[in-house]
């Protein structure tokens, strides 16, 4: 039997039972935290078990990163205390030579998980939110009130008392049109309803102020007017949607939509680029476990599972902060995502370097 098969036998049986015990606790907590919630509504059990089916994907792919961050301490761990690894080094052999399978599974497992994730994850856990909901009684409605939307950069601004999803409708519309940083004119209507053969809003009673620079002269509206509104309705619904919940092209859609009418992404461009980092956090806690394990001589396995427990713990917490800080916008989306995985990738080679062998 060679090393690397000797590694990988001991490696891949301690990370999949532990990815199985992980993602079965995250979906175990989940279904507990709403438990009254459930129980209040009735909900059969039957249901509540379709939950749980749903969010196992997504529990999967929460558990992925501690769970090789365990095995691969486990089992480093345990070829320190049965001094195997002594045997190993005076062979000739660098602890970080005989990681390299270790690295080059978790770099195979990080791009898997992000298919994964984009493909399956994604869909499930979007039905089992919309289920979750619907169980619970919580509305789903994508009508929106008090609607503000900018377009066409800042030169078309829509404000609306009310839209009516079902419908297509807009009640109560304003719309100020700019042109050159100054005020063209000022759109007024009871109504606006979605022409979907002309792509436009169909105005009811609606009448425009024209600003010529000095009074305005109320006119109908022309064909040229209309042919300003062309926002799509989507914009104007109940869009908060959660970037957990939809792909990286819906995602990347999205926050190019909250960018178009003016209102805040941070949180979902941090999120959107969470996505990308998430998955590489299993080459991280690969490094970090290389590094952290087998610096005690005594009770290795324990403190070697102590320490890489701890350092995982202080990065989910480094990574809430920051992701709390791209919210606010305090950091960009991309550092709130990616500066924690930055830093301590550079820790992980430093611990590498001076890791005995």
């Amino acid at each position: 039997m060679t090393l690397v098969s000797y590694l990988l036998k001991k490696f891949i049986p301690a990370f999949l039972l532990t990815m199985l015990f992980f993602a079965f606790i995250i979906d175990l907590a989940d279904i507990l935290i709403n438990l009254w919630n459930y129980i209040q509504n009735q909900v059969p059990v039957s249901q509540i078990l379709k939950v749980m089916v749903l969010y196992f994907p997504k529990s999967l792919w929460y558990a992925a990163p501690l769970s090789v961050l365990f095995a691969v301490s486990f089992t480093l761990s345990g070829l320190y205390a049965d001094s195997e690894m002594t045997a190993i080094f005076a062979s000739g052999i660098s602890l970080f030579k005989f990681s390299i399978p270790l690295l080059v599974i978790s770099v195979i497992l990080s791009f898997g998980f992000f298919y994964f994730e984009n493909t399956y994850v994604v869909p499930c856990y979007k039905q089992k939110v919309e289920l979750q909901n619907s169980l619970l009684g919580k509305d789903q409605s994508k009508n929106n009130d008090d609607v503000v939307v900018i377009s066409e950069g800042g030169s078309i601004v829509y404000k609306a008392l009310f839209f009516n999803d079902n419908e297509k409708r807009i009640y109560s519309l304003t719309v100020v049109v700019e042109e050159d940083n100054a005020l063209k004119e000022i759109i007024l209507a009871d109504s606006a309803s979605w022409s979907e053969e002309k792509e436009r809003w169909e105005l009811l009673n609606g009448i425009v102020y024209r600003y010529d620079g000095s009074s305005f002269s109320v006119d109908e509206c022309t064909e040229s007017d209309l042919n300003l509104l062309t926002e799509l309705p989507e914009t104007f619904q109940n869009s908060e949607i959660s970037v957990d919940e939809v792909n990286v092209d819906d995602a990347r859609k999205y926050i190019e939509l909250l960018n178009r009418t003016g209102l805040p992404s941070g949180e979902a461009e941090s999120v959107y680029y969470k996505k990308y980092a998430f998955p590489s956090i299993i080459v991280l806690v690969v490094l970090l476990s290389i590094g952290l394990t087998g610096r005690s001589k005594r009770n290795v396995m324990l403190v070697s599972l102590i320490l890489c427990v701890c350092a995982a713990v202080l990065f989910y917490v480094t990574q809430m902060v920051t992701m709390y800080m791209a919210k606010f916008e305090y950091l960009s989306a991309f550092a709130g995502a990616w500066l924690p995985v930055i830093v301590f990738f550079i820790i992980s080679i430093i611990l590498l370097k001076f890791t005995r062998t």
